[in-house]
């Protein structure tokens, strides 16, 4: 019997991961013809053909079978066709993949697909991570009808695809200071509203064939999740979202980053409740509330400073200089980072670190300025009894909040733009492909 075992892709920055579960008793898997591995000697039909390369029945039942338990999912008559198009919709993606990997090489003379050597690494990687070994991680699949080629067919394919992905595309991606700081200071600003730590599934209408297919299977998945399947697992089978990999983990969010008809949900919700299938313009979200608070109640700063000491009677050319001198600088500092660099090379400039501070508790011409800034931004020349002052803001965040670093958020956004990416150029190769189901 398996227990919770996490299969994460090599590329972990391409959050594209599988998580391979036992289902916690005996019960249907499959159909009653798809109990049993099909004996030796009996012929296999086509499922389906993706530029003449060919799905059999059986890679099709494989897949099913590793769908069922990577998910925890009960198959029911019911739900069967749905676990049927999935399984297919994913052969032939991988198919696809592995086309498009075959091409490149033989192209561009790379070496793209993994060898069996890093597929068996990965394997026992996942082994050890959950205190077992390969041998009894393939054995505990075969138990459940589960041919191992078919597991280390789906792990060589998202190896070999994100390494790709990645490779050809990752070193070209840049993430915007500007967009960080704008993501940064809507966290912030959120940070006093109600926030909620929620997973989700979303299921792409165009994906899975319309919105009324996509609402009988968003109906399907909560009625396994409220049976036991788990949230994380069915994430990263079903989810179109780029968080899928993830186990649909979205962190904390306030409800101005969600569709208005998934934060109205949100609202209505207790902690620990799955909703209901959700409808939206391009399909349905299916949401966990796993906790919720009320948002903080006070905001804090951390601050580092560029002064000029002048005492409060200085004459008004004292003032002007001080100024000058500071405005001179100003252009040269690109944020809290530089600014002991640059700053203190300047003759008569003193530069600070002025830790973290409740806004509220700021002097008023402090507060003033820092309320307007974002961080990584600085101030205009402050006067205060003291001297001139240049104010960097460092760090915003309100008391209490789970929000993101900086880091953090642009690993996110690389994240999301290498996984839009990688939807895109398979959709492109999809629509260029000839592909007959059976």
């Amino acid at each position: 019997m398996l227990s919770a075992l996490s299969v994460t892709s090599l590329l972990r920055a391409a959050a594209v991961s599988l998580t391979v579960l036992a289902i916690a008793a005996p019960g249907p898997v499959l159909a009653q013809d798809a109990q049993q591995q099909a004996p030796q000697g009996l012929s296999e039909s086509v499922a389906a053909t993706v530029n003449d390369d060919i799905i059999s029945t059986y890679d099709l039942v494989q897949r099913m079978r590793l769908l069922i338990v990577t998910t925890g999912v009960q198959p029911t008559q019911e739900s069967l066709p749905g676990l049927q198009r999935e399984a297919l919709r994913s052969l032939i993606d991988e198919r696809l993949q592995m086309q498009e990997l075959h091409r490149v090489e033989k192209q561009q003379k790379l070496d793209l697909v993994a060898t069996d050597q890093e597929v068996t690494d990965e394997i026992t990687d996942i082994a050890k991570s959950n205190n077992t070994t390969a041998e009894a991680l393939l054995g505990s699949l075969a138990e459940r009808g589960v041919d191992p080629v078919t597991f280390r067919n789906q792990i060589r394919t998202n190896i070999s695809w994100q390494r790709w992905i990645a490779g050809r595309y990752g070193s070209r991606l840049r993430v915007g200071d500007d967009q960080i700081k704008a993501l940064l200071q809507r966290q912030a600003d959120s940070a006093t509203k109600p926030q909620y730590l929620v997973s989700e599934v979303v299921l792409d209408a165009a994906r899975v064939g319309g919105m009324e297919t996509a609402q009988t299977g968003a109906e399907q998945l909560v009625a396994q999740l409220q049976q036991g399947a788990p949230f994380a697992a069915v994430a990263r089978q079903f989810s179109s979202a780029p968080d899928a990999g993830a186990g649909g983990d979205m962190g904390w969010i306030a409800a101005n980053e969600v569709p208005t008809e998934v934060a109205q949900a949100l609202e209505a919700m207790r902690p620990g409740q799955l909703s209901r299938p959700i409808p939206v313009k391009d399909g349905f979200y299916i949401v966990l509330l796993r906790d919720k608070h009320a948002g903080a109640t006070s905001q804090l700063v951390n601050l580092k400073q560029v002064a000029v000491a002048l005492p409060a009677d200085a004459p008004p050319e004292a003032v002007e200089a001080a100024r000058v001198t500071l405005e001179g600088v100003r252009p040269k500092l690109k944020g809290c980072e530089d600014l002991e660099a640059i700053a203190g090379k300047t003759d008569g400039v003193l530069v600070g670190d002025l830790g973290e501070a409740e806004v509220k508790d700021l002097t008023p011409s402090f507060r003033e300025a820092v309320e307007g800034l974002q961080p990584g931004q600085i101030s205009a020349p402050i006067r205060t009894a003291a001297g001139l002052h240049l104010v960097a803001v460092c760090a915003k965040r309100s008391s209490g909040s789970q929000g993101l670093s900086h880091d953090q958020m642009e690993a996110r956004l690389y994240n999301m733009q290498l996984s839009q990416i990688s939807k895109r150029y398979l959709r492109d190769l999809k629509n260029a492909a000839t592909i007959e189901v059976r």
